[in-house]
């Protein structure tokens, strides 16, 4: 009796829904795909994004170096990707200049974290020492990038007929010899478009000599730039002769503005005739020196 009443009211209780027992399943079962459709297409889109993500060409770190240098370093037959690749450098005039100069071999990158901050690892057989780390912390209308050499102080060497491709002057003086980059470690910091300055470096220009001078060697520079206390939004430069003919002296300012140098050149006691055409390219002819002054 108990069993009849109740199959007697299931009836009832789906007619007041107006959906028969067959109906109801189905439209549960509807439900379920189309929430399983969306989670696939959601699956799909979040594939799509990391997938596109991690396959960024290799493309966009060279134009990313093309546009921060102002077309004077490129990277050239790009190949891999933004966080795994390498490419073949090349230093230029920048744009409307016909002057070029590859360095002999590829240079390889790795794009990562080191735990929170973003890390370029930079390896090149030919020039740089070991791996140079490059670490950015980016911050709200700031940022701040560290120059980590991974084995000494030396970051990296190269024949100084490279600045050949930098055009006008290099590419009259036809510059031989050896660059040299050493640093223990160098922090810049931008603060709302100021920049600061810690640590040092110093580019080393060993046994250099010019097409222009009948002299075989002209002598040894040495480039210095260090973070200023008295000035801490900019970094001093200093130009020192280590040895040679050709003396080279001067000063000057980098900057979120730019770069200020003010210098000279002259020939030692014995040498000028042999160098007079190079000081008349160097700079500004007064006298017995040549005024250099960039900026």
């Amino acid at each position: 009796m108990i069993g009849a009443l109740r199959l007697r009211r299931t009836p009832a209780r789906f007619a007041r829904t107006g959906f028969a027992e067959t109906t109801l399943a189905e439209l549960a079962w509807q439900r379920t795909r189309t929430s399983a459709h969306r989670w696939a297409a959601a699956g799909a889109v979040v594939g799509g994004v990391v997938a596109l993500v991690a396959f960024i060409p290799a493309g966009w770190m060279a134009n990313a170096v093309a546009s921060a240098s102002g077309g004077r370093v490129l990277l050239t037959d790009a190949r891999g990707t933004l966080w795994r690749g390498s490419a073949l450098p090349v230093l230029t005039g920048g744009e409307g200049s016909r002057d070029a100069a590859a360095l002999p071999d590829r240079l390889d990158w790795r794009l990562g974290f080191a735990g929170l901050t973003p890390e370029l690892r930079l390896r090149q057989a030919c020039c740089l020492r070991g791996e140079v780390r490059l670490q950015v912390r980016p911050g709200w209308g700031r940022y701040t990038l560290q120059v980590k050499p991974s084995q000494g102080t030396t970051l990296g060497q190269w024949p100084a007929a490279l600045l050949t491709g930098l055009g006008t002057p290099w590419n009259t003086m036809q510059m031989g010899g050896t660059l040299r980059l050493t640093s223990p470690g160098l922090t810049i910091e931008s603060v709302q478009g100021r920049m600061r300055f810690t640590g040092d470096a110093a580019l080393d220009i060993a046994h250099a000599s010019s097409r222009v001078s009948t002299l075989e060697t002209l002598g040894s520079y040495r480039f210095t730039l260090r973070g200023d206390a008295a000035s801490p939004d900019a970094a001093r430069l200093d130009l020192v002769t280590l040895d040679g003919a050709l003396r080279l002296s001067g000063s000057g300012q980098w900057s979120a503005s730019g770069l200020r140098f003010r210098g000279e050149a002259t020939a030692a006691e014995g040498s000028e005739p042999a160098l007079n055409n190079l000081l008349n390219i160097i700079g500004r002819r007064q006298g017995a020196r040549s005024v250099i002054s960039i900026g």
